[in-house]
């Protein structure tokens, strides 16, 4: 295949789902970790083309849903200090953090700037030298070579009014305790094309080996989505757990060793706070001490407050796979795009968006 049309032909899709249909009828849970794939899910109607045996949930692949309330507020913390500009991506603004938000702080002075890359921010500091400019850090193995190598930059141009709040997550640690969740039951993982362009298969490997969990890394499109379930089926079906590539036109098994070369100099793993997850070990990024001057939570004071989710807020339940948005009674009632109470209406990627959106 080399052009999107074909990637959602009639035909192809038709074929893929009657493929699907040829299994046995034994339930089968499978969840897509990316929200893009979700969007996708919902958008083409893909759970209606399923039979009745398989169910897709969604899972936690949406960095901005799956930022902690403390996160947030750490954000909000330096937001509020003089001098400081912040630099996010537009995102992040709206996430309710436990008494406030980046947008209202916007709105009462705090000079928040939305941008579109962690350079954006850098290009910032070389405007505005006599202020403080805090880039967010915030997203999955996609994102964080590149903020790595904006902070690499910073140094080598010898920018002293540049740093990052580092609030980067890794996803294999979040699948592991996904897996070991008795209440889920996860029979299979569509895994997130994105990610898995830097960090491969290996990283997956543990989910199929040791926790017998099949996993499919899929592209975006309608056939991609429905082949990975196919493929995920077909494994399940021989009882023999493996990793497998769909979207073999961007990820190889090795992913980008340079991306993670990157990552891996600026950054170091650390323990981090999921919403809906609490603590995951060894799932957060910091930055390396090399690098500490870059560092915004050594450079500044940034104690938060650590509050609990909205009253009624269902997003942790939601991003874990154990509840769907219409379980939540703030869903479409009082949680909207408008005014979203939790952060899974917020994102365009995050599930209550998707279903509010698209699930009738």
């Amino acid at each position: 295949m080399k052009y999107v049309d074909e990637y959602r032909n009639p035909h192809r899709i038709q074929h893929l789902v009657a493929q699907i249909g040829k299994t046995s009828d034994k339930p089968v849970k499978l969840m897509e970790v990316c929200g893009t794939h979700t969007v996708t899910i919902f958008r083409n109607g893909i759970k209606d083309l399923l039979p009745g045996h398989i169910t897709l949930i969604s899972g936690p692949g949406c960095p901005v849903c799956v930022t902690s309330i403390e996160g947030i507020d750490r954000a909000i913390a330096l937001a509020q200090k003089n001098g400081i500009i912040i630099a996010t991506f537009g995102d992040l603004l709206r996430v309710p953090g436990s008494q406030t938000s980046l947008l209202k702080q916007r709105s009462e002075g705090a000079d928040i700037r939305v941008v579109y890359s962690a350079y954006d921010a850098f290009h910032l500091a070389q405007q505005y030298k006599d202020r403080q400019v805090v880039f967010l850090g915030i997203g999955f193995e996609t994102t964080a070579p590149t903020i790595a190598a904006v902070i690499r930059h910073a140094e080598e141009a010898r920018i002293d009014n540049f740093s990052v709040l580092s609030l980067h997550k890794l996803l294999p640690p979040a699948l592991r305790a996904l897996v070991q969740c008795p209440e889920l039951q996860i029979d299979g993982f569509i895994c997130p094309g994105h990610v898995s362009t830097i960090i491969g298969t290996k990283p997956y490997i543990p989910l199929a080996h040791e926790f017998g969990v099949p996993c499919v890394i899929a592209g975006f499109e309608p056939v991609d989505v429905l082949q990975a379930i196919a493929m995920l089926v077909r494994q399940i079906e021989h009882g023999k757990a493996r990793v497998e590539i769909q979207y073999r036109r961007a990820v190889s098994s090795h992913g980008n060793s340079k991306a993670r070369a990157m990552m891996e100099e600026v950054f170091e793993p650390c323990d981090s706070v999921w919403r809906g997850f609490g603590s995951l070990p060894g799932s957060g990024l910091k930055i390396a001490s090399r690098y500490a001057a870059f560092d915004a939570e050594r450079r500044f004071d940034v104690s938060a407050l650590n509050g609990p989710e909205p009253p009624g807020c269902l997003c942790g339940e939601i991003l874990r796979g154990l509840k769907q948005p219409p379980d939540c009674s703030l869903f479409r009632r009082v949680c909207t795009p408008e005014s979203p109470v939790g952060a899974c209406m917020v994102s365009s990627e995050g599930t209550c968006a998707a279903y509010y959106k698209y699930a009738t």
